[in-house]
């Protein structure tokens, strides 16, 4: 059967998938925010094209997965508050790797970025799970940092003992980690030490990639500690929007243009100079 007649066929058989396609198609035309829109049209427009032009229905669940996201853009189009005409504005399209300042109809600064990478990942042996997407919707730049340091959130620990086949070990205040060799790591201050078994100390070092391993294990250091906090990850300079998710620069500049970060919006750090002397706290950030 040739694609055209299963089209046809889909369409007139396909119940609610089929006109979910078209009525979405329609509702995106008519959202109140073109800004979130059209790239989201544009792209259901391609995947619905490409299941014609390539006889393929196997792009039939790819488009029916566009069209549930479509939906969900077009509501988040329609709850978002329009851009203010009055001051400038910050736009970041996730599909297209890209960001824009603007004010009005004109654009003051624009860059390619690194977003989410979308994938998810499952804690060995737990039900944690961490899902590492950018959010869609309006934020706001909440505050503004130089020379930011990163504080890894427990996923960053579970995800170098996967790449790496080690286990994992807390330390915890109060409670110190016995190892094999009779020491323990514990944390005196705000460091966490290794103390020998004739009692003396040596301050543990470590940063990204880099962490401490005891007995096979990567050591989670209490947040709070020096080594819980890595210097120069974020690049120079960081625009918090709220829930851990910010606009930084990067130690990573080949990642730019792709979609590889844990959520937040990566850019070189030439431009996160820019947009930090340009970008007042308080401003709207649409990201789509």
């Amino acid at each position: 059967m040739k694609i055209r007649d299963r089209i046809v066929r889909f369409f007139g058989h396909g119940g609610g998938v089929a006109f979910y396609l078209v009525g979405a198609m329609l509702l995106v035309s008519a959202a109140s925010s073109a800004l979130f829109a059209s790239t989201a049209y544009r792209k259901l427009q391609r995947d619905v094209a490409r299941m014609v032009y390539e006889d393929n229905m196997g792009l039939l669940e790819s488009v029916r997965w566009s069209a549930r996201s479509l939906d969900e853009s077009i509501h988040q189009a329609e709850t978002a508050a329009e851009p203010p005409k009055d001051r400038p504005y910050l736009v970041v399209s996730i599909d297209d790797k890209r960001l824009w300042y603007k004010q009005g109809g004109e654009v003051l600064f624009t860059t390619q970025v690194a977003t989410g990478s979308g994938k998810t990942l499952v804690g060995e042996g737990s039900t944690s799970q961490w899902k590492f997407d950018t959010p869609r919707g309006r934020l706001v730049v909440q505050s503004k940092e130089e020379s930011p340091d990163w504080v890894p959130p427990d996923w960053h620990f579970v995800e170098e003992a996967s790449k790496r086949h080690l286990g994992l070990a807390q330390v915890t205040l109060g409670q110190p980690l016995r190892t094999s060799d009779g020491s323990v790591i514990t944390v005196r201050g705000d460091d966490v030490v290794r103390r020998g078994p004739d009692g003396s100390e040596t301050v543990l070092a470590a940063e990204e990639g880099r962490e401490i391993v005891a007995d096979g294990k990567i050591i989670v250091p209490p947040v709070g500690t020096n080594q819980r906090r890595y210097a120069g990850v974020l690049g120079t300079h960081r625009l918090n929007l709220g829930n851990g998710y910010a606009i930084h620069g990067t130690n990573q500049p080949k990642s730019i243009g792709h979609a590889v970060s844990h959520g937040c919006v990566r850019v070189l750090n030439e431009d996160i100079d820019k947009l930090y002397q340009m970008v007042p706290v308080g401003t709207p950030v649409y990201l789509y």
